[in-house]
């Protein structure tokens, strides 16, 4: 087999970010290929979300370099991060519970038109978007009953579905998640976690936070362990090293 020397989809490079006198991050490295999932792992506190913010654009970094294929980039605004291709879903989710998917899923981002009319005066292009947010779906294989449903009427498994959906709808290069599976039954973290495969094996660069750590042996590709805003370890997860990596979160005797 040839060697892959491609650039990875994105690196990470002395990532650093203070908050008044609090450093956040220090010195962070860390990089994730295209079809690829990385764990996120680290007790509250340990700077993963500061570390998912900067990349999604809610922050800004203070000092370090982000590279995208090999490429230097900046990520100065939530929009900057969609543009180069990242999406991220957070814990809330942040869906409308009073519209349906489709809805939900170009919130911001209407197909609309004709484009030579002032915005405010196009045409919602409503069965484009249905037809385009069920294909995502198929694609996928996430099951809802009724796409014309309210998401806030469905279940807390279709929900985080949908949202992780959406990200994949839009996001060319990365996705981030936090938390994907919290507070979800057994069935229904089946269903994610079935999700994030399908998205790994679309070629997305996939970076999951997760204190699951039967989920992170089971999907992960590798796990990277921050504690304090510094990065202490990197393991391939599986169960002969699970010890291992949960002593490197607590800060314990490997």
């Amino acid at each position: 087999m040839t060697p892959d020397f491609s650039p990875p989809a994105l690196r990470v490079t002395g990532a650093t970010k203070r908050f008044g006198a609090v450093l956040a991050l220090d010195n962070v490295d860390l990089s994730v290929d295209h079809g690829q999932v990385l764990a996120l792992l680290g007790d509250n506190g340990a700077g993963k979300s500061t570390l998912i913010q900067c990349l999604s654009g809610a922050h800004r970094l203070d000092s370090g370099t982000i590279e995208m294929n090999g490429q230097a980039v900046e990520i100065s605004s939530p929009a900057a991060a969609r543009a180069l291709g990242i999406e991220t879903v957070y814990q809330d989710l942040a869906l409308f519970d009073n519209l349906d998917p489709a809805a939900n899923f170009y919130a911001g981002r209407e197909a609309a038109g004709p484009s030579w009319l002032p915005r405010g005066l196009r045409l919602l292009r409503r069965r484009e978007m249905a037809g385009a947010t069920g294909s995502v779906l198929s694609r996928l294989d996430v099951g809802i009953p009724d796409l014309k449903a309210n998401v806030g009427l469905m279940s807390g498994g279709q929900r985080q579905a949908i949202a992780v959906a959406r990200a994949a709808a839009f996001a060319s290069q990365i996705v981030i998640l936090d938390e994907p599976t919290a507070a979800l039954g057994l069935r229904e973290s089946r269903r994610v976690l079935d999700l994030i495969r399908r998205l790994r094996d679309e070629g997305r660069a996939v970076i999951v936070i997760s204190h699951a750590m039967d989920h992170v042996i089971e999907i992960a590709d590798r796990a990277v362990v921050m504690r304090r805003g510094r990065k202490v370890g990197e393991e391939v997860p599986h169960a002969d090293n699970r010890q291992r990596i949960v002593s490197l979160i607590v800060g314990g005797d490997a």
